[in-house]
């Protein structure tokens, strides 16, 4: 089984003052499963960690994520974002972000049903379960 990884589990992930910090810690140290996550929220994972952090916390995630290998890292295609942007307009009742549709037809795609993710939307979705 697969779970797909949302920027915002990440962060928490990275951020010891995110108040789901623990918990996302405790979930990924437990987790047996595959993570998949795409690069579109690892650009924004490390936009944001370098806003609201620093440099060097961003710096030291990307280092993890990408050269420690500890997930899996799925570039959006151009028929993924053709997808995606698709999905952004049908959805204009949802407060998805871009990046949301993204990873919503990569785990379609994928076939992927759980996300890690604070994230409310991915349960909007329909068929996602989110954990932790």
């Amino acid at each position: 089984m697969s779970v797909f990884v949302d920027t915002g589990a990440w962060f928490a992930s990275f951020v010891r003052r995110d108040p789901d910090h623990n918990l996302a810690r405790k979930w990924v140290s437990n987790n047996n499963s595959q993570l998949i996550t795409s690069d579109y929220i690892l650009d924004e994972l490390f936009t944001l960690l370098k806003l609201r952090e620093s440099y060097t916390v961003a710096v030291a995630a990307g280092k993890i994520l990408i050269e420690e290998k500890i997930c899996q890292i799925i570039k959006i295609t151009p028929d993924d974002f053709a997808r995606a942007w698709n999905v952004f307009i049908q959805f204009s009742d949802k407060g998805w972000s871009f990046t949301d549709c993204t990873s919503k037809v990569i785990m379609e795609r994928l076939n992927i049903s759980t996300a890690f993710s604070f994230d409310e939307h991915f349960e909007q979705f329909g068929s996602i379960v989110r954990v932790p």
